[in-house]
């Protein structure tokens, strides 16, 4: 069923996503293991298209308006959609993996951000100040609340947290029975505005964050965007939806349990 072009899922289509959000989750945790100076992207790629098949799943990226990869592979200053390739990975380095599955119709969604041997303390930190506020954003939703919930959290975390760079190009976005759908989720602006969040209603929510400017540019490629100043970006991303019990995060290995308990808030998958 869609409201205002807005999909809303039905118990056992959740579970579908369920399945694909498992098969995410568990390549993005192969891919953290395999992601080591030396490797090449278009390596970590294969490992990544195998561990998928394996599964039973199809990748979403793949193909998807032409796009070479089953993963996007983006380092240091390149912010989001690096095509996966002959670039080795250095000690020192980061790298933010975006991945995607389909089970049975259904799509899943998340990316993370991998340090390559040791990093500055100012890149580990940018790391940890978006992870966090991804998962911020995902504790600010509940059922009768607004996206622009999640947009509010994101940007108050980060602000909070120093002097970042958020990129507002690029945004979160609804998922289902396809990877991108209504609505956008931004990672900025005021709480109560936008559709409402109902159950049925998946999301991903992606922050970039930025050591500098949030500006960008799209290289030659037509896929990789970097930061127009060179400063380097950290990019996490998970697909949720809301029960009456809270919020279950489909992408999470243990459905986001252990965080959102952190954080005080209810968990509503089994």
């Amino acid at each position: 069923m869609f409201e205002r072009g807005i999909e809303i899922k039905t118990p056992a289509q959740i579970e579908s996503m369920r399945k694909a959000g498992r098969v995410v989750a568990s390549t993005l945790d192969v891919l953290r293991g395999s992601a080591v100076a030396g490797i090449t992207t278009a390596q970590l790629d294969a490992i990544a298209h195998d561990h998928i098949r394996s599964q039973g799943a199809t990748s979403n990226f793949l193909g998807y308006h032409g796009f070479t990869g089953v993963i996007c592979t983006s380092v240091n200053d390149q912010v989001v959609h690096g095509i996966p390739g002959t670039r080795v990975l250095r000690d020192g380095d980061i790298i933010s993996i975006d991945c995607g599955a389909i089970v049975d119709g259904w799509h899943g969604d998340a990316a993370t951000t991998v340090a390559i041997g040791e990093v500055p303390d100012e890149v580990t930190e940018l790391m940890r100040v978006t992870e966090e506020a991804l998962w911020r954003g995902i504790a600010a939703a509940h059922l009768g609340g607004r996206v622009s919930d999640i947009s509010h959290a994101v940007e108050t975390t980060v602000d909070a947290a120093g002097d970042y760079g958020i990129v507002e190009g690029y945004t979160g976005h609804g998922i289902g029975s396809a990877m991108h759908q209504p609505p956008n989720v931004p990672n900025y602006g005021k709480a109560g505005r936008g559709p409402k969040l109902v159950k049925g209603l998946a999301l991903a929510v992606e922050p970039m964050v930025t050591l500098g400017a949030p500006d960008t540019r799209t290289l030659a490629d037509d896929w990789t965007v970097v930061t127009t100043d060179g400063s380097w970006a950290a990019h996490y991303e998970h697909t949720f939806t809301l029960t009456d019990a809270g919020a279950w995060v489909l992408t999470a290995i243990d459905g986001g349990e252990a965080r959102l308990a952190e954080l005080g808030v209810p968990y509503g998958g089994h």
